[in-house]
C-alpha cells in the first residue's frame, strides 16, 4: 500500500487543548479517507507551543535552531498539511502565525492543506475565511473548500464533537485526501521534460 506522509501543525497553548483534540479528530478521518483510497498515512504532528523559543531565536535572528528547521523540514517535505490554531481577537494566535513566518518561501507552493481553528463561541468561525485562508493563499498553498471551525458548545456530545462537528471533519478529510492522492499522482513537473529539441530550434530558422 502506498504511503502519504501529512504533517499536522496545531498552535494549542494547554495541554491538553481542544486545538490538538480537533487535530487528531482531522488526522484521524483523513487517515480513514486515504485508506478507502488504498493509500497508507502516516502523520508527524508538530506542537508549536514546544518550539516557542526556537520561534522567537529564529524571528530575531533569521536563521532556525537545528531543532526547528527539523520540524520545518517536516512541514515543507509533507504530501499534506493539516493546520490547526486557536483564536484569539477574531484571529489566528500569535504563535501560529510565528511559525509561519519562518516557514521557508515556496515550501508550502501547491501543497494541500485543511484549515481549522477552536474557540468559545461560534462568532470567531468567520476568522478562517478572512484571517487563515488569505495567509495561506498568500504562502500559495492550495486549500481545501471546507474549513472546520469548533466551538465549545461543539464538544458537548463528548469527545468526538457533536453531529454537525463530524460532518465538517469528514467532508473536509474526504477533500484534503482527494488532493494528496491527486497531487502523488501526477508527481513533481520536470521543466526540461517538453523542451524543443536544438535541432528542430535550428531547422525552424
Amino acid at each position: 500500500m502506498t504511503t502519504r506522509r501529512l504533517a499536522v501543525v496545531t498552535a494549542g497553548l494547554s495541554q491538553p487543548s481542544a486545538t490538538r483534540l480537533l487535530a487528531d479528530r482531522l488526522a484521524d478521518a483523513t487517515r480513514r479517507s486515504l485508506g478507502r483510497r488504498g493509500l497508507e498515512a502516516g502523520f508527524d504532528v508538530v506542537e508549536l507551543r514546544d518550539s516557542a523559543r526556537e520561534l522567537t531565536d529564529n524571528v530575531l535572528t533569521g536563521f532556525p535552531p537545528p531543532r526547528l528547521r527539523d520540524v520545518l523540514n517536516t512541514v515543507a517535505s509533507a504530501d499534506g498539511l493539516i493546520a490547526v490554531t486557536p483564536i484569539f481577537t477574531a484571529s489566528y494566535s500569535g504563535l501560529f502565525k510565528m511559525f509561519f513566518d519562518v516557514v521557508e518561501a515556496g515550501a508550502l507552493t501547491d501543497k494541500p492543506v485543511l484549515i481549522a481553528a477552536t474557540g468559545g463561541t461560534e462568532r470567531h468561525s468567520l476568522a478562517l475565511e478572512h484571517a487563515l485562508r488569505p495567509l495561506f493563499t498568500y504562502l500559495r498553498a492550495v486549500v481545501v473548500p471546507t474549513a472546520v471551525y469548533a466551538a465549545s458548545s461543539d464538544w458537548g456530545s463528548g469527545d468526538s464533537g457533536g453531529n454537525g462537528l463530524r460532518k465538517r471533519i469528514d467532508r473536509a478529510a474526504d477533500q484534503l485526501s482527494q488532493l494528496v492522492d491527486a497531487k502523488a499522482s501526477t508527481g513533481p513537473t520536470d521543466p526540461f521534460e517538453d523542451l524543443t529539441p536544438f535541432e528542430q530550434l535550428l531547422s525552424s530558422k
